[in-house]
């Protein structure tokens, strides 16, 4: 069993269940999201209705990343009204019998220049729970959308 640091303070916590795999259904413990899954035709699935891991990390990773882009704008008291990240997750071959995850995260910043909305998701890179999780582990290219 792995141990979390002695300097972690648990702010939140959250399980979900998961049967069946990537053809199942997946259950938060309170109840408030249940998915069916189901697996990609490329993967040898018959792409269901049901959605797949890669489909939840990128809302997750999505999400949260967003939210630590809000956090840094604030602290530098920019405007990124109209802002938006998308997460695009790709499962691949890392080694023979072996996959991997690779993410990029892409900004979209209206109202910012291009070489502050790349410096604002450095920062937030550096912010992000998710960054810091994956962060030597997968591969993480950070890109914003042309103005």
């Amino acid at each position: 069993m792995e141990e979390t640091p002695s300097t972690f303070k648990l702010l939140y916590e959250t399980a979900a269940t998961a049967t069946g795999g990537r053809v199942g259904r997946s259950v938060t413990a309170d109840g408030k999201l249940a998915l069916d899954m189901s697996r990609p035709k490329v993967l040898g699935g018959d792409d269901g209705p049901g959605t797949n891991p890669e489909q939840l990390f990128a809302l997750g990773f999505a999400s949260c990343f967003h939210n630590s882009v809000q956090y840094v704008a604030r602290q530098r008291q920019l405007d990124i009204t109209g802002s938006q990240i998308t997460a695009r997750v790709g499962l691949g071959r890392v080694a023979p019998g072996a996959v991997g995850l690779a993410v990029t995260l892409r900004g979209r910043f209206p109202t910012l220049s291009e070489e502050i909305a790349q410096a604002l998701m450095e920062a937030a890179h550096q912010a992000c729970p998710y960054s810091q999780a994956t962060r030597g582990n997968i591969p993480v290219t950070l890109e914003v959308e042309p103005s």
